[in-house]
């Protein structure tokens, strides 16, 4: 199993399709077995379900996503917990335990009025 996490600076990234790190950890037997970190090469909301998908990816834990990535990455077979913060190894590790806090709702509904998320934080 592959998980991804928006990435920067150790933290969980706060938008999906802005996201220009993803923090992978491959999974063997219940452990992280190895992590790397992949950069995006600037692909927007829809590219990067693919970018996942070829990775190997089942699992996207993130912080604020859009509905339109959320049907992209089910469409691909990834798993989202989304609405994730704070540490990004904190939260794969969380996830392994069964501890994850995540919102199951999470929806960054503010991009069909326009707007970007660089003012704010998506939830």
């Amino acid at each position: 199993m592959r998980i991804a996490v928006t990435y920067e600076n150790g933290m969980i990234f706060q938008h999906f399709g802005h996201t220009e790190q993803f923090k992978l950890y491959d999974i063997e037997n219940g452990s992280i077995v190895n992590t790397q970190i992949t950069d995006t090469n600037g692909q927007g909301h829809g590219a990067l379900a693919g970018f996942l998908a070829d990775k190997g990816v089942s699992v996207l834990i993130c912080g604020g996503i859009g509905g339109g990535a959320q049907t992209a990455l089910a469409q691909a077979g990834i798993r989202v917990y989304g609405g994730v913060t704070g540490s990004a190894d904190e939260a794969a590790e969380a996830f392994l335990n069964g501890t994850l806090s995540f919102n199951a709702n999470v929806q960054c509904s503010h991009h069909e009025h326009g707007s970007s998320c660089g003012g704010h934080t998506c939830h």
